[in-house]
């Protein structure tokens, strides 16, 4: 396809995108955001998970042209039909909307959105057909048109602040002068009289302005109840494309409040930070009445005071990162500032810079009576949550403000409820941690190198000696056993001894540990010959058969060790290689597979938990072990209730299971034993991961005490409980909703809408709690930092829900969880926004020593937590995944054993697999399964602790009965029919294997140190380090797809004689209408039941927050009565939202 030309728009278009959701979606809207910015066009960017309340009144105040947003399979078709109602609602329905998202849009479900009244839905097959650019030239010519060049009575509206005026008039003023003339007359009449506060902030390009805006809004908002605060933010034009990227709302989660009205416009002109337009805009605001009005101007450099002419009271934002002191005598707001805020303060210098700027302020000024600590330059951390800087700075702003004009804005302040300086998840003096990882892992290569030198060495000299005397020498724990008879009977004496002297000099530089593994290399060799093998797990004494026969009788050993005689080689294979179950366990973390446990997982997650409990009882039908893996609808995963509301509706139960509850957990996971020494649930959730693992750990806790209560033949007498509970709350019963499936024994529903506590004893409800907490097997994903970094299902600001993850690990170590993971640390989803093999693995392990850093610093002991971490990589067709456990398992090995000290338990990386979703295909999806099933392989023989294999219509809907079942079949029949999985290090012994590994082993490395040279993973987040990185890699892959350099069959090459469409599946899985309601009830029902408890338990958590205690513990109280949304608000309170990045 030749290169296309982008449209050049004969109007000024503005368009406001978003994503619904999350994932590589947020990927997709930033790629089409930049070729709609590259086409000329004003972008307003909002990022992901926006509800379509925020999307439309965006585009209304900011008068755009059209919206466009990337979906996904979930709700998407009341997504995009709510969003056209609202806007003809308030309106605006001349906004055209836009939307793309994959293969899960379906054919006629497009089709019924654009008769709808959706402008166009583009499909993947659009996508192939027209190219990026073509699509967004039809998107961008079909959005341009001209605004703001009819008025009608927008001037009698504005004074009700209606927002639709307001932005009409703003538009009109900048795009049609000669329009706006008789409207501007009548508004300069009403504002004579006003006396409006306008707030200036200026400053640097990267200072921070957009968060610190925000908070002085978040803070202003709950000063004052009653007022209103109006916002203009500036953003430069480019000069080459007329386009702009208008991202400050993007940064912001308080303006989303109707008493906010916020503007952005771009400076349509270069060099320039303010836009010609800001005088009339400010004048629009000022007749409706705002109370106070912000204008934010662009970051250019350091000599701007436009800003000046249009405020009555000014800010300038810097960072301490200026330079030498001498740049300050160049900063002309410094002369005129009222008051100037070092944001970023937890930079390194940021108390000299201070003490700089108060010092110039003081110079520039003359106020060389003054204290210097009375200059108005305040240190701020807009970043991080109620922090100290910015409360004070927000109180000495409304201060100045109401000297200046008198207006009716006296601050009463906001209690100090915070903390008082930057909490450091990982301390200033260890950010280097992955380069010292790096030079550890290293040093150990190095050593093993010089150590395999000497050992091939003696091998030598012992040849020569053998050849010598004519007999093989008697090697013993000293060396080499010299008063053996054949050196006597020796004809070269003289040579022999010299030899003998020669070896035991050469000696002296072997470890004495390596020389151990030298004698003992022929008895381990002889062990793995031996029938049975028998070895220790956690004190338990584990006996298994070295070898399976074949159907032609053949014994196929387990395990394959190597041929090698010579000692150099001995001793590089046990240093780097090594058997299975021994360090540095490149072959695998125990000696033999579990018999009788494959590692397959059995996957479900759609509709209410009735539905997903009928799917986990048919999928683990028959097999011994139940590994249930739980997918949750995106409502669940952004922490929200089911809703009424159309963008939430439509994605209950869809994509996922809906989970809002403890009677949820309880139904989703009845008839599985949850204590049971074969079942291990694994959630894959994480912004509210805490929130889950309390309505898991508490269905587990009921279970048992229902085991208990039968055990004791106490039903009767809990019965008549139960029922008086529910009498004096005066609401229905919860039950499980439609029969129950087969293999279900109702285990776990006695209790429902009740918990233990209020029916036993709480003597014995607590030990059967404590009793429970030792004995669940599972893993709750709740890796944040992956989120940050790739999938973005975040919902609290970064630091609180690390300290959310510290708080369950600390929890997990008080009350002795040893076999539940606290985080599974994944991969999985920086491979799904696009990421590399190779930037999959290294950005994962550096996440990992992350966690291991934060949780050293708050004092927990190495040994202790790291059996609580898991992995999760996902598994592709490139070569470097044929290695990508093995290579994870021995650099964390090293760095666990040589660098933190660990014991054997804490150097094991478990790790679980799930093969590509990326290499899932909406064409030809057939042919998915066929990848799968060699991504499968991979990680069979590679030993991984755990394996889901993706079902092959996943492309395009939940996966159905039939999809899954091929899924899992794909892994039982590797693991029970293929003859060469009968041998569990098929792997180890080939040279490419070898290879592969040391070169994507030093590739890690080699990220580990450019991460750190960015200040460790939290450094590089900052700079956004690992999402351009994910991204440019997404982004090659995508366009080596499309220009067919990349083959991919019946995708780009090999398509069938109709061309390859997007394939419509024999059947969808969405959830039904009686499932939502059902959510809805049951919602609506713990509200009545709970309102009492719910206020007490919310101000319990928000307390432990305050104050520093542990919150999980109290979290594992509140999750009894409140349900997922009320603990998320609850928390959103004390803990900070999430702030979107770009």
């Amino acid at each position: 396809m030749e290169a296309q030309i982008p449209y050049i728009p004969k109007n000024k278009v503005r368009i406001v995108t978003a994503a619904s959701l999350f994932d590589g979606h947020d990927a997709a809207i930033n790629i089409m955001r930049r070729i709609i910015q590259a086409t000329g066009v004003e972008v307003i960017h909002l990022g992901h998970d926006r509800s379509v309340e925020e999307v439309v009144n965006t585009a209304i105040q900011e008068d755009a042209n059209a919206i466009a947003m990337t979906s996904y399979q979930g709700g998407h078709n009341e997504y995009f039909k709510y969003m056209y109602d609202l806007l003809q609602e308030k309106g605006a329905g001349h906004i055209k909307i836009f939307g793309g998202g994959g293969g899960v849009i379906l054919p006629e479900e497009i089709a019924d959105l654009q008769a709808y009244g959706i402008t166009r839905i583009y499909s993947p097959d659009d996508g192939r057909a027209m190219g990026l650019q073509g699509m967004i030239n039809d998107l961008v010519q079909k959005a341009d048109y001209p605004i703001g060049d009819k008025l009608t009575d927008e001037v009698k509206d504005i004074k009700s602040k209606n927002p639709t005026s307001i932005a009409r008039l703003i538009s009109a003023a900048e795009n049609f002068p000669e329009i706006k003339k008789n409207a501007f007359e009548q508004i300069y009449k009403k504002k004579k009289k006003s006396v409006i506060p306008v707030l200036g902030i200026t400053g640097t390009g990267g200072a921070g302005k957009s968060s610190l805006v925000d908070e002085l809004v978040r803070r202003f908002l709950i000063d004052f109840p009653e007022k209103t605060i109006g916002l203009i933010s500036v953003d430069p034009s480019k000069r080459k494309t007329g386009g702009a990227l208008l991202g400050d709302r993007i940064r912001m989660n308080a303006i989303n409040n109707p008493r906010v009205y916020m503007r952005s416009l771009a400076t349509r002109q270069s060099n320039l930070a303010l836009s010609k337009y800001v005088s009339e805009a400010i004048q629009v605001l000022k007749a409706a009445e705002y109370d106070l009005i912000i204008l934010e101007t662009s970051g250019i450099g350091q000599s701007d005071t436009e800003i000046m002419d249009h405020s009555d009271v000014s800010l300038y934002v810097m960072t301490p990162e200026f330079g030498a002191a001498t740049q300050l005598e160049k900063i002309d707001m410094l002369d005129f500032a009222d008051l100037v805020a070092i944001n970023k303060f937890d930079k390194r210098g940021a108390l000299d810079a201070i003490r700089d700027v108060k010092k110039q302020y003081q110079r520039n000024h003359n106020l060389w009576e003054t204290d210097l600590d009375a200059m108005p330059v305040i240190g701020t951390i807009a970043s991080q949550f109620n922090d100290p800087g910015m409360n004070l700075l927000y109180k000495k702003l409304m201060d100045i403000v109401v000297e200046r004009t008198n207006a009716d804005l006296h601050s009463t302040v906001i209690a100090s409820r915070e903390m008082s300086e930057k909490v450091f998840v990982i301390p200033p003096h260890r950010t280097r941690y992955l380069s010292e990882i790096a030079e550890n892992n290293r040093k150990y290569d190095a050593t093993v190198t010089t150590q395999v030198d000497v050992a091939q060495k003696l091998y030598g000299i012992y040849k020569t000696l053998e050849s010598v005397v004519g007999k093989k020498p008697t090697i013993i724990k000293a060396g080499i056993e010299q008063e053996d008879s054949i050196f006597a009977k020796a004809e070269n004496k003289t040579f022999v001894s010299l030899l003998l002297a020669e070896f035991d000099r050469v000696k002296m530089d072997l470890d004495p540990y390596n020389w151990e593994v030298i004698l003992g290399w022929e008895q381990k060799v002889s062990a793995y010959k031996n029938p049975i093998y028998s070895f220790k797990v956690r004190d338990k004494e584990i006996k298994i058969a070295t070898h399976t026969q074949s159907l032609s009788h053949t014994d196929i050993p387990k395990v394959a060790l190597p041929k090698y005689q010579a000692w150099g080689d001995v001793l590089k294979w046990n240093l780097q290689e090594n058997v299975p179950g021994a360090f540095p366990f490149a072959s695998g973390l125990y000696p033999f597979k579990r018999e009788g446990e494959d590692p397959s997982r059995m996957f479900a997650g759609e509709g209410g938990p009735e539905r997903t409990n009928k799917r986990f009882h048919y999928v683990s039908a028959g097999l011994p072990a139940k590994r249930l893996s739980t997918a949750f609808d995106s409502v669940t995963l952004y922490g929200n209730d089911p809703d009424l509301r159309p963008d939430i509706y439509g994605k209950i139960g869809n994509a996922g299971v809906s989970i809002c509850c403890l009677d949820d957990a309880k139904k989703l996971y009845s008839g599985f034993d949850l204590s049971h020494a074969l079942t291990s649930v694994s959630m894959t959730i994480n912004g509210p991961a805490p929130m889950l693992l309390g309505f898991f750990m508490n269905a587990a806790i009921d279970q048992n005490c229902e085991k208990y209560i039968l055990e004791n033949n106490l039903q009767e007498e809990v019965e008549t409980k139960i029922k008086a509970i529910f009498d004096k709350k005066g609401v229905e019963r919860p039950k499980y909703l439609g029969e129950l499936p087969e293999g279900n024994n109702g285990l776990g529903l006695m209790l429902l809408g009740v918990t233990g506590d209020e029916v036993l004893p709480l003597d014995v409800y607590n030990q059967i709690k404590n009793n429970t907490l030792s004995q669940v097997r599972g893993t709750v994903q709740a890796d944040i930092l992956k989120e940050d970094q790739a999938q973005n299902t975040c919902i609290f600001s970064t630091e609180f829900a690390l300290r959310l993850m510290g708080d369950v690990q600390e929890y997990f170590i008080n009350q002795n969880v040893r076999n539940f993971y606290s985080v599974s640390i994944s991969g999985y989803h920086i491979a799904e926004a696009g990421a590399n093999p190779i930037t999959q693995l290294a950005f994962t392990l550096a996440n990992g020593f992350t966690y291991v850093e934060y949780y050293l610093s708050r004092g927990m002991n190495i040994n202790e937590f790291g059996p609580n971490l898991s992995f999760f990589f996902s598994n592709g067709v490139d070569p470097e995944y044929a290695v990508i456990g093995r290579v994870a398992r021995k650099i964390w090995a090293k760095a666990m054993k040589n660098k933190y000290g660990a014991n054997e338990r804490a150097q094991m990386l478990k790790y679980h697999i799930q093969t590509s979703g990326r290499s899932l295909h909406a064409q030809e999806i057939d042919f998915n399964d066929i990848r799968t099933t060699l991504q499968a392989l991979y990680a069979i023989y590679d030993n991984c602790n755990s394996l889901h294999t993706n079902a092959y219509d996943e492309a395009i809907t939940t996966p159905t009965e039939e999809s899954v079942r091929r899924a899992m079949a794909i892994q039982l029949i590797i693991n029970k029919e293929l003859g060469l999985a009968k041998n569990e290090n098929p792997i180890q012994g080939s040279f490419i294997i070898e290879e592969l590994t040391d070169l994507v082993e030093e590739a890690v490395l080699q990220e580990f140190d450019r991460i750190t040279e960015r200040g460790g993973v939290l450094g590089a987040m900052e700079t956004m380090y690992q999402r351009s990185k994910i991204q440019e890699e997404s982004l090659y892959y995508e366009t080596l797809k499309h220009t067919g350099e990349f083959p991919i069959i019946g995708v780009n090459t090999f398509l069938s004689s109709k061309g390859s469409p997007t394939v419509l599946p024999a059947e969808v899985i969405r959830a039904t209408e009686e499932e939502k309601q059902a959510q809805i009830k049951t919602l609506q029902n713990l509200h009545r039941a709970n309102a009492e408890q719910v206020k007490q338990q919310i101000e319990h958590l928000q307390n432990a927050a305050i104050q520093n205690q542990n919150i999980f513990e109290v979290l594992m109280t509140a999750t009894k009565y409140c349900t997922l949304g009320q603990i998320t608000s609850g928390l959103f309170e004390v803990g900070g939202q999430y702030r979107r990045n770009m």
